[in-house]
């Protein structure tokens, strides 16, 4: 795996070696995760499964992050790690200032018990109940989406890779603004007249206003920069990594869960219940990673070609 070298965007590993290697970097935290649950006559018991989930994501970064470190492109290094800050940033966001009121840890065990301190809107009081496993996941769960997609485009799909430089569009942040604010009515409306269920799809507002709207802002402005082969196999991945280890384990042994009254209130039985804003999400992820990186890379290359000509 560390074999992945880049000498102008070209990888010394034959295609078949290169497939064995992705299944290997996908089998071996899935193997860490699933191991933690220990079934027994009475219960199932996950100790620290969150936190050897956190792998399904700290792999790929170790893997590709030499490989990263090897590119010469200054201000292609300057975005991504922008990005990720960034976007960390919002889901640590996320966690401190709402995540007592939209998910709930009950599972004490599947954590190091290192809790870090949440607003709690119902109360008005700062709880400490937010495992630091949620931050990890922030920081590394952006950076394997990241990182994924610039290898698949410098890489597997490089010769698909468009020109990052060019500005031919600008941001349009109003249309987005009206098709965030057209989902949100209808999930509201949904949730009250239709499943007459009490509480306001808070959730998924925080996600359209802080991942769709702008994505969809940005969109025109980057989408001349996207390789979209590799955007549909980093969403691919994502995707269904997401669904192995939420579906799968963490919502049906307690790692984490959701306040019913928070939520649109359609759920997904055949994955323990898991709301219909996590499939959104995982979609949602790489739709919102890659516009923002591609912003941050136009902007960082046209304030090192100010200094150049300056």
């Amino acid at each position: 795996m560390n074999a992945l070298r880049d000498d102008e965007s070209r990888v010394h590993m034959s295609p078949p070696a290169i497939v064995l290697a992705m299944l290997g970097v996908g089998a071996l935290p899935i193997w860490l995760t699933l191991r933690t649950v220990a079934a027994s006559d009475a219960n199932v018991t996950t100790p620290l499964g969150y936190t050897w989930s956190l792998s399904l994501w700290i792999v790929p970064v170790l893997v590709l992050l030499p490989w990263w470190l090897r590119q010469r492109d200054a201000a292609d290094r300057r975005a991504a790690v922008s990005t990720v800050a960034c976007l960390a940033s919002l889901g640590a966001l996320l966690d401190i200032v709402f995540g007592n009121s939209f998910f709930t840890f009950p599972n004490h065990d599947a954590n190091l018990a290192l809790l870090t301190w949440g607003f709690d809107l119902r109360s008005g009081e700062w709880v400490r109940s937010i495992p630091i496993e949620e931050y990890a996941f922030y920081v590394f769960g952006i950076a394997a989406c990241l990182l994924i997609y610039l290898w698949s485009d410098r890489v597997w799909f490089g010769l698909y890779h468009r020109d990052t430089t060019l500005n031919r569009g600008r941001a349009r942040p109003w249309a987005g603004a009206l098709v965030g604010a057209g989902l949100v009515l209808v999930a509201s409306a949904w949730k009250t007249f239709v499943l007459q269920a009490p509480g306001f799809p808070a959730y998924f507002a925080f996600l359209v206003a802080f991942a769709f709207i702008p994505a969809s802002a940005l969109y025109p402005m980057v989408a001349h920069c996207i390789n979209w082969r590799a955007l549909s196999f980093t969403g691919v991945s994502m995707f269904l990594l997401s669904q192995i280890w939420e579906g799968s384990v963490a919502v049906t042994n307690g790692w984490w869960g959701y306040r019913a009254e928070a939520m649109i209130g359609i759920y997904v039985g055949a994955w323990g219940g898991v709301p219909i804003e996590e499939p959104f999400l995982w979609l949602l992820c790489p739709f919102t990673t890659i516009p923002v990186y591609h912003a941050l890379r136009q902007r960082t290359w046209r304030a090192s070609a100010r200094q150049l000509a300056g």
